[in-house]
Parts: structure tokens; sequence; C-alpha cells
């Protein structure tokens, strides 16, 4: 398809049909390039060129870039889902949590792990969460850090790598599996009054990011919970 001025790769169902969530469709510039844009499927047009329907594996898998955006006043409970850079310290009251999941088999045995920081405080949480997929890990991550941001009342300034939860929670994507999980962690958040959630990208170096994740992997391991613990 045509975007303005570029040719670009659009995702479609088997006949062809552009594939839309909430109005926007999938793009890539190129095959081999792991960022995934959304443009409006009415700013999509056919570039007269030759096309053929390719398969998912056509394209390097992509996590979602987001626009950037000026800055804008947010209703209480509105979580953002913005790519950010990578904070170690908290801002002001806020509690800062790192929260991750990981998973032996998908389904298999889960894990949650969680780094939070706030004022001169720091706690990890390392939470075997039994049979369950990736996902269900990581949604649970994102709740434990609302539940304690809530208990602490704190705002929560919260980073997860998964591009899965960023969209169940932030960007409307369709919810086919997990229904019940995702409506409490959505109603854990819109009920906390100042609370933000962010992407970072997994596995990058990113210090609290992987600290989480070996909290999780921990958790697998070990077949065993901590609850929140001083280090």
């Amino acid at each position: 398809m045509r975007l303005r001025n570029a040719e670009v790769l659009a995702r479609c169902d088997e006949s062809g049909e552009l594939v839309a969530r909430e109005g926007r469709v999938e793009v890539r510039y190129k095959p081999n390039d792991g960022r995934a844009y959304f443009a409006g499927a009415s700013n999509l047009k056919p570039s007269g060129a030759t096309s053929q329907i390719e398969p998912d594996s056509f394209c390097a898998p992509g996590e979602a870039v987001q626009k950037a955006k000026k800055a804008s006043k947010k209703p209480a409970g509105a979580a953002s889902s913005k790519e950010s850079a990578a904070p170690e310290k908290p801002e002001g009251d806020e509690v800062l949590v790192y929260a991750d999941g990981a998973c032996s088999g998908n389904p298999g045995p889960a894990g949650v792990g969680a780094v939070a920081l706030w004022a001169d405080q720091r706690r990890e949480l390392s939470e075997y969460i039994g049979e369950a997929t990736n996902n269900i890990a990581e949604l649970t991550g994102i709740l434990r850090a609302a539940e304690l941001a809530m208990e602490l009342g704190r705002p929560l300034r919260l980073y997860t790598d998964s591009t899965y939860s960023i969209g169940v929670l932030t960007q409307g994507w369709k919810v086919r599996a997990n229904k019940e999980l995702v409506a409490k962690v959505r109603q854990a958040l819109d009920t906390h009054p100042d609370a933000k959630l962010y992407h970072v990208r997994g596995h990058q170096g990113v210090r609290l990011n992987e600290e989480a994740d070996g909290l999780a992997v921990r958790a697998v391991q070990d077949k065993s919970s901590t609850g929140w613990v001083s280090p």
C-alpha cells in the first residue's frame, strides 16, 4: 500500500482486506525492520505496484512504535503507552516500578518479578503463579505494582517490556484471552488516581528491567514466592 509518499507493507487478511484495530492498521516500512507502526486505514491507498499477500513470517517480529505527543492533561488513572527513557530513580513522591513475567514453556510454570522504588525505599517481588502463559505473568506483574501503589498511596510510574500488555491495557486491542485478568488490571489502573504505564524494550541492557526479569525467572526455577521484600 501507499502511505503518503512511501510504499509500505500493511496487515491484511487472507483475502487482502486490511485488518484494522480501532481504525488503525499495522504497517511496516521494511520486512526486516522490527518497528511496527499504525496508520489510519483511510490514509492507506493502493500503491499501483504489483502486490502479493505474504505470511506473518515474511516480516520480523515487531514492537509498536508510538508517535511523540505534546504533553497534555490526562484524566485520573489514565495510562500512557509511549516509549520512554528508562529511569532508575523515582520522581517526587511516586513509586517507580519495573515489572516482568517469565514462563518455562508457554503455557508452563510461570513467575512474576518486579522492582519498586520510592523515596529511599526499595522492594523486590518474586512470585510463582503456577501454570500460566507469559502474557498472564506479565499482566499479573502490572497488577501487583498497581496494588502496591494503592497501598502506599503514591502515584505509580510503571515500566513493562510486554507489548501485549501495552496493547490490551492502553491501545484498545481486542481481548481474546485472559479477559477476566485484563479487566481486573484495567480496573486497578483506572481506580488509581495517578497511574502511568510505559513500554521499555526488553533484553536491551535496561538494568531495572533486567533485574525484574531475573526475579521472575527465579520464581519459576524455585517455584516459590517472596512477596514484596527488601533486597
